[in-house]
């Protein structure tokens, strides 16, 4: 749509947005997320709603039009705009391609927070990956070594889509989680555990051998998720190990 202007688009979503909040929510948000930002206090059902209807206006928006209305609608310090944000670059995600991982990594450095970050990795960077593995694994692979944690979890996170269509990366898995292991931060272990939670839906033995393989340097937290969905006996035994 060559007349389309995402500022415009990006103040129409926060227009719609604006009515369905409430204090008490926005004051809660703001408290639970310790965030700076300002909150509308608008239901996550209630944003997704708004999101997709707005997308039904602007049929046939190509990629970089979606991008651009996604980064119009971040650019504000709205809780509710960089949600919306995400939101946008979800429905976008299938015509994404590698080269718009820049802008979700600047978007994920920016984010501070699971809430932006789950979204940007797990639903936007995981599907560029799993249709482009050879354009998107390079950046994503440097995303593993980074400095800022919140882009070393949304390398890992990136490999849930592959993981739930049937065709988990598990070398790249273990070549991200290994270096990973002994870390302190709570959204890394947490995200390590996630992830061998969710290979061990379609193929628990391989992740009972590898948590096995690694359980002296595994946090209690990612062993926890790690065993979640395992077979009780093999949970146990786990769990024996571990105790011993």
């Amino acid at each position: 749509m060559d007349d389309f202007d995402p500022e415009a688009a990006a103040r129409a979503v926060t227009e719609a947005l604006r009515p369905l909040g409430t204090p008490e929510r926005a004051q809660q948000e703001k408290r639970y997320l310790k965030s700076d930002l300002e909150f509308l206090g608008v239901a996550v059902p209630d944003l997704r709603r708004v999101v997709n209807a707005a997308a039904r206006g602007y049929p046939g928006l190509d990629a970089p039009a979606m991008a651009a209305w996604a980064v119009a609608l971040w650019r504000a310090p709205v809780h509710e705009r960089r949600a919306a944000a995400v939101e946008v670059l979800a429905l976008a995600a299938p015509r994404l391609s590698a080269a718009d991982l820049v802008v979700i990594e600047r978007l994920v450095r920016e984010s501070h927070t699971w809430a932006y970050v789950d979204g940007l990795a797990g639903t936007v960077a995981g599907t560029i990956a799993l249709r482009d593995p050879a354009g998107a694994g390079p950046r994503i692979d440097a995303w593993a070594a980074d400095a800022d944690f919140w882009v070393r979890r949304s390398a890992l996170l990136s490999l849930l889509r592959g993981i739930r269509a049937g065709a988990p990366d598990l070398p790249r898995f273990t070549s991200y989680a290994e270096p990973m292991l002994t870390e302190r931060e709570f959204f890394i272990r947490k995200a390590i555990g996630w992830v061998l939670r969710e290979i061990s839906r379609r193929d628990p033995a391989w992740v009972t051998a590898w948590t096995e393989a690694h359980l002296s340097e595994m946090s209690g937290v990612t062993f926890r998720e790690a065993v979640r969905r395992l077979p009780a006996d093999d949970a146990e035994r786990l769990g024996r190990l571990r105790a011993g």
